[in-house]
């Protein structure tokens, strides 16, 4: 039996069912910093395919800034307001 790949398994546990980057390194046993990584090659992998990656942006906890020049980033702080409350980006694979 083949053994599926970490970008595999992401797909996988996103089909459907939101996550957040660290709830993912948890589920498929990476660090939230690889998520990130794979996560940008899941989006462009699956351009030409009959499913895409949804990201809803990080948000300020704050003044509710969502803006984000790049969804797929964790930022450190809240550009409007420097506050560093700040959810993570929710990821889904949804058929197009």
């Amino acid at each position: 039996m083949e053994e599926s790949t970490t970008r595999q398994r992401i797909v996988d546990a996103l089909r459907g069912e939101p996550a957040t980057p660290r709830a993912l390194s948890k589920r498929v046993g990476v660090p939230t910093s690889v998520v990130y990584d794979h996560a940008r090659h899941v989006a462009k992998s699956l351009a030409n395919d009959d499913e895409q990656l949804l990201v809803a942006p990080p948000e300020c906890k704050e003044c509710g800034f969502d803006g984000f020049d790049d969804p797929l980033s964790a930022p450190s702080r809240c550009p409007e307001c420097n506050c560093e409350r700040l959810t993570e980006p929710q990821l889904v694979v949804e058929s197009r």
